[in-house]
């Protein structure tokens, strides 16, 4: 441990004290699990003076990006680091993507930027990433980590962290608590939830917002001694328990009834193993996509945007689950909507 960190200056995990940052880029780094609400937390952020000239690195665990092309209308630069998260793949992609934004606003190929937002994988232990900065000299020159944030979710947080190795790591590892969807859970539903948070990190702070609404300080400012009391470190460990990403696309319009039939289905049968579900939806009648965000027995409620973000008229769904196969689910959703659409259903046989 003592060797982690050669500098004398250096905080834990390359969290630098406030005197020896000097020119560095500042980094925030937003971590929490499938569905607890940081790319609205993101946005949110964005659209605020103190977002602004920010840019973002968005780490997603499926093979198709869904955050940052909700995110990149906030922002003149997103850098997508997909199909992996930044604890289990070589972290020389987080690396590569850092150097190559200081590099592009070096020569003007894109706007100038003062911050770095790191948005992690719902899987990710930020442990990692953290060491990545303390023990790369390069980056420690360039960079520093200014926060890291946590959020959980006000109502299946309690289970997850129960459940969740890499929940419980980001709790742990965290500078700043946050709460989310503090309007779906009483005072007194929360109070669990709270007294499990200080009991794994006892030095952070704990704020609650609702729709992504924070103060954005507490995405730019560091508590006082935040950096140097952190002295724990929790080790990289693989994602195990049976989780698996898989995309569903389809070209061709869907009917809502029958995709909604779908997900109630399944989250009656398997709602604790549907980590979650995230995506475009291409509904029959809309003009924009309907995003679909279910996490476990919560389904949120559907929005249509008003165009496609990226002209790609698809539907594109990612599913992070534990155990359940993409076969059943691909055959979950062709019987429902051929039961849905008698025309569709093949021809009776008489029987003679």
């Amino acid at each position: 441990m003592l060797n982690l960190f050669p500098s004398r200056h250096a905080g834990p995990f390359g969290r630098r004290l406030k005197h020896a940052r000097g020119a560095r880029i500042p980094v925030t780094i937003v971590s929490g699990f499938l569905g607890a609400g940081k790319t609205t937390l993101v946005r949110h952020f964005l659209g605020t003076p103190q977002g602004a000239g920010t840019a973002v690195i968005v780490n997603e665990f499926g093979s198709v990006g869904i955050d940052d092309v909700l995110l990149r209308a906030s922002t003149d630069q997103i850098t997508l680091l997909g199909n992996g998260c930044l604890c289990c793949n070589t972290r020389s992609d987080l690396q590569v993507a850092l150097r190559a934004l200081v590099a592009e606003r070096e020569q003007g190929n894109i706007p100038q930027f003062r911050r770095i937002l790191i948005e992690t994988s719902g899987l990710a232990d930020p442990g990692p990433i953290l060491q990545t900065f303390a023990t790369d000299r390069a980056l420690g020159g360039e960079f520093h980590v200014e926060v890291l944030l946590a959020i959980v979710d006000a109502v299946a947080g309690l289970d997850t962290l129960s459940r969740s190795t890499e929940a419980r790591k980001q709790v742990i590892l965290a500078d700043r608590l946050v709460i989310s969807k503090g309007d779906l859970a009483s005072a007194q539903a929360l109070e669990p939830l709270i007294e499990r948070l200080r009991a794994l990190n006892p030095r952070a702070a704990i704020d609650t917002c609702v729709g992504g609404q924070l103060d954005p300080r507490r995405l730019v400012e560091a508590d006082a001694g935040a950096s140097a009391s952190r002295t724990g470190f929790v080790a990289e460990s693989g994602h195990g328990d049976g989780i698996s990403s898989f995309v569903i696309t389809d070209e061709g319009p869907t009917a809502w009834d029958a995709f909604a039939r779908s997900m109630e289905t399944l989250i009656a049968l398997r709602g604790p193993d549907l980590l979650r579900v995230k995506g475009f939806l291409n509904v029959a009648g809309c003009r924009g996509p309907v995003v679909v965000q279910i996490v476990q027995h919560l389904a949120h409620p559907p929005v249509e945007l008003t165009q496609w973000p990226d002209g790609k008229r698809a539907t594109r769904l990612v599913f992070i689950t534990r155990n359940i196969p993409e076969l059943h689910v691909r055959n979950l959703l062709i019987a429902v909507s051929a039961l849905s659409s008698p025309d569709r259903l093949p021809p009776r046989r008489r029987l003679d």
